[in-house]
């Protein structure tokens, strides 16, 4: 796949450090807090595990954000990359709360992260007294330090209780849910908007409980940046990955993009420029134990207005006059 531009060897390595350090903090810091405990240092894993332990519903209760980690300059680094940016359609009253759809996941969702989990793209300046959260696998939140990180970003858990908390606390939350869940990982290949919404309704019926306002979201390249190994359903590698994502929570996705130098295969993304439109909110009635009606009727209009989102910007991001959203 052709790409737009060529990034700096600087913008790719702050790129880079975004998943690694995940991976540092997992393989590094936490089994050095293992060793630290058979040390003369032991007293200081040990306050931070009882700390842990007061503090473990906290990623289920509004958790705990860092303005200053979400402004870190790595991050405009990343959004330079793409470059990524986020357009808005209509403005958010900070008297509502909302619930957000993103679409598509994608493989690593590079849009939704930079643009609601930092501030690189300018989000509380385009959205004032709008506060963003972006829900994850709630397993993260049981990983000692990750869960420090993650929260301290804005990320919070995709559980029930978490969401459940965010649009019952006050006004101007904004919860964004990958809707089409890992799953939608797996249709993640270039020149394709396949999107598993047609029986992901949990997310509407949240919204009705609690009277908050949906939003559907379309973020334009998402897709192209990486290309993505599919695997028939039949073959071992399939069935490998459907065992993976029941022990892990997502799936083991082979893909590839480039690497530091020009022409060559690597783990780099594509340098694309990924665009994520918001949409205008649509207002929904609170209904304490919505019907499988109601809850059908909002449905259907979502996704009229996430088509409808979709057609209207296509054409400017890339996408051709006849390419369609394909609902699974």
């Amino acid at each position: 796949m052709p790409h737009s531009k060529q990034p700096s060897h600087f913008q790719s390595l702050m790129l880079l450090q975004w998943p690694l350090s995940y991976l540092a903090i997992f393989w590094i810091l936490q089994p050095l807090f293992i060793y630290l405990l058979f040390t003369s240092l032991w007293p200081l894993p040990v306050l931070y595990f009882a700390w842990l332990f007061l503090d473990w519903k906290t990623p289920e209760r509004g958790g705990r954000r860092s303005a200053w980690v979400r402004n870190w300059c790595v991050w405009t680094y990343i959004r330079d990359y793409f470059p990524i940016t986020i357009l808005k359609t209509k403005d958010l009253s900070p008297e509502h709360n909302y619930l957000m759809g993103v679409h598509p996941h994608g493989l690593l969702t590079f849009g939704a992260f930079c643009n609601f989990c930092t501030e690189a793209t300018g989000f509380s300046k385009t959205f004032p007294g709008i506060t963003p959260h972006l829900a994850t696998l709630s397993w993260f939140f049981k990983i000692p330090l990750v869960r420090e990180y993650l929260m301290a970003k804005g990320v919070c858990s995709v559980s029930q209780p978490a969401i459940d908390y965010l649009l019952s606390h006050g006004t101007g939350n904004l919860v964004g849910i990958v809707v089409g869940g890992v799953g939608e990982a797996l249709q993640s290949v270039p020149n394709t908007t396949t999107l598993i919404l047609q029986k992901r309704k949990g997310f509407v019926r949240t919204a009705l409980q609690h009277g908050a306002h949906l939003v559907p979201t379309f973020t334009f390249g998402e897709t192209e940046v990486y290309d993505q190994v599919l695997f028939h359903k039949d073959s071992r590698m399939y069935k490998f990955q459907s065992c993976f994502r029941r022990i892990f929570g997502f799936y083991f996705c082979v893909f590839y993009g480039k690497s530091f130098w020009p022409g060559s295969t690597g783990l780099l993304p594509y340098s694309q420029p990924i665009v994520t439109v918001v949409g205008e909110p649509l207002p929904l009635p609170q209904i304490e134990k919505p019907s499988k009606e109601m809850v059908d009727k909002y449905h259907a209009l979502y996704i009229d207005a996430l088509h409808k989102l979709f057609d209207q910007h296509k054409t400017h991001y890339g996408c051709p006059e006849t390419q369609k959203l394909v609902f699974l």
